[in-house]
């Protein structure tokens, strides 16, 4: 039987517009079931903490829980390459770090972070602060600097383990700064002991863990290393004052694997952007010293990529090699 000419076009643009509707359709379904967000440094840290908040907000927004497992190890490429090979259908998704950017240099990894993770929408930014013993008598940068110069060698560059975010901060600071500082790297949280001890001088800490410390006088902040001030020390000048184009900062977002359906990618990070431009949201954030950082995918990608190659220059530079 022959149809007619319109009928069969009319069929014919019902059945094309059919992948569409699917999903559409699926997109409005999603979540049926709870959300799995790992993070890969374990309960207590930073990256556990913004996984909570965010997925608190967003089990409310999505209306099933977001579930946060902790996969420590490796630096977090444990967690990595999990999300990597679950199911790309929005039920798995990563928090991302600025580890994770540095992770690409550091190590040979089974997988591409920037070709097999989908960004999906990236959540705070939170500043280091550059600080130093009460012994060290420098009160500014420049004033560091300077002593620096003058001792070289002899001042130690402590970090919370080498390739991390807060070595790395420092080995562009002696880069820029052109001076000689020896590196001395602890496990975690033990830097802190050996800071306050002053078996160490100088160290580039995450403002969560530093803020306490800093404001009772235990230690001396000499910068943020945001472009802009801190909200929760906004008498603290930032380092780019005196070295021009000096940037580094803890950073987390999340990912999916590669093949994330793009409406369901679309869909979290309307809701992750809904979710952090919330006052009572962003106020815990101010509490951990970050800002958010809303965006679009695309944005949080281009974070991802040039954050990347920016400490991928420092770490072949400073020929740093992961433990």
């Amino acid at each position: 039987m022959k149809l007619p000419r319109r009928k069969f076009l009319h069929l014919a643009a019902g059945t094309a517009a059919l992948p569409a509707i699917s999903r559409v359709a699926r997109a409005q379904a999603y979540p049926a079931r709870p959300v799995h967000l790992i993070e890969g440094f374990g309960a207590g840290g930073a990256a556990d903490i913004v996984a909570r908040l965010i997925g608190q907000s967003l089990s409310e927004r999505l209306g099933q829980s977001v579930v946060v497992e902790n996969r420590a190890g490796a630096s977090s490429n444990i967690a990595a390459e999990a999300v990597v090979r679950a199911s790309p259908d929005g039920y798995t998704l990563l928090l991302i770090t600025t580890a994770n950017a540095l992770n690409t240099t550091l190590f040979k990894l089974n997988f591409n972070l920037i070709r097999d993770i989908a960004p999906v929408a990236s959540i705070v930014r939170v500043p280091y602060v550059m600080e130093v013993h009460p012994s060290v008598p420098a009160k500014t940068v420049a004033e560091f600097i300077a002593y620096a110069k003058a001792h070289p060698g002899k001042i130690n560059l402590a970090s919370a383990g080498t390739g991390s975010g807060t070595h790395v901060a420092g080995e562009m600071f002696k880069t820029m700064a052109d001076v000689d500082l020896f590196h001395v790297p602890y496990r975690g949280p033990q830097v802190f002991p050996a800071l306050l001890a002053g078996d160490v001088h100088v160290y580039f800490g995450p403002l969560l863990s530093s803020i306490e410390y800093v404001k009772t006088g235990k230690l001396r902040a000499l910068a943020v290393t945001t472009t802009t001030r801190s909200d929760v020390l906004p008498d603290v000048p930032v380092l780019s004052d005196t070295l021009p184009d000096y940037e580094a900062s803890a950073w987390f977002g999340i990912g999916a694997p590669k093949s994330t359906p793009a409406e369901l990618i679309k869909r979290l990070n309307k809701e992750v952007n809904i979710s952090i431009a919330d006052p009572k949201f962003k106020a815990r954030l101010a509490n951990l010293g970050g800002t958010v950082l809303a965006g679009s995918p695309a944005d949080f990608g281009k974070l991802i990529s040039d954050e990347t190659k920016k400490w991928a220059k420092v770490i072949v530079a400073a020929n740093i090699k992961a433990d």
